[in-house]
């Protein structure tokens, strides 16, 4: 069976649409080529509370549990804090990273709210941070990252190969401009049900009047049944007058 997974959003700004989450998406795909299921992804808020209540029911219902946000040097940047409750542990300087982080900054840069940065729960391993050196690390089995886009992805890079594997998550998706649910919806389902073990889903999408339509795509790990399931989505496009094209509308 392959493991599972889960993402934590950490952050008010999110919340707000201060910032645009982009996260998701990445952790997302380098999960699927890993074979690791995505269960679920929530944004929560810098509040306490909730960040610790959130970590500690999704660490037991899943393998593998990524949160992004809120490891930063600001008032606000509490998850290393609501970490080290959860798991009921202090958050403690991290000498190595403490190290690492003053020679990076600067000794006479390296005030106390940057030395924030160093802190880890006991018990953690730091995460390699290649782009600004302050670690993320992992606890357990949750694997605190930065929310920062690019040095979320540096962080997951590197803890991808140390995650165990499962088959890959195929995926296969047809599109067509002017295509209807609604006129598509009873044989989709038929498609579905004779191939339980994919799940196929339908999107609409919307670009302008004039490029309007929807994407049927097909997910699995047998590579037999998606491509038997694509192949017949295809002839569901054609079989409704629809022209299908392969990949994804742009």
């Amino acid at each position: 069976m392959n493991p599972t997974a889960a993402i934590i959003i950490i952050g008010n700004e999110i919340l707000s649409g201060r910032t645009q989450d982009i996260n998701i998406n990445y952790i997302a795909k380098q999960l699927a080529i890993a074979g690791i299921k995505l269960k679920e992804a929530r944004v929560i808020p810098d509040d306490p509370k909730v960040i610790i209540n959130t970590v500690n029911e999704i660490r037991a219902a899943v393998d593998y549990v990524f949160t992004t946000g809120g490891i930063g040097p600001t008032h606000d940047d509490i998850t290393s804090d609501c970490i080290a409750e959860a798991f009921g542990v202090p958050n403690q300087i991290h000498q190595e990273s403490f190290q690492l982080l003053e020679e990076y900054i600067g000794k006479e840069n390296f005030n106390e709210a940057r030395q924030r940065m160093a802190h880890i729960p006991l018990g953690a391993t730091p995460i390699k941070n290649t782009i600004s050196v302050a670690p993320g690390y992992v606890i357990g089995n949750v694997y605190v990252m930065a929310g920062v886009p690019k040095i979320m992805q540096s962080m997951l890079d590197a803890i991808i190969p140390s995650l165990r594997h499962g088959a890959p998550i195929i995926s296969k998706t047809w599109y067509s401009y002017d295509a209807s649910e609604g006129k598509i919806a009873a044989d989709l389902n038929a498609i579905q049900n004779k191939f339980p073990q994919t799940d196929v889903g339908s999107y609409p999408f919307y670009q302008s009047e004039k490029y309007k339509g929807i994407a049927l795509v097909v997910k699995g790990q047998d590579q037999q049944a998606v491509e038997l399931a694509s192949q017949e989505i295809y002839n569901l496009f054609v079989r409704m007058g629809y022209q299908p094209t392969e990949g994804e509308p742009h």
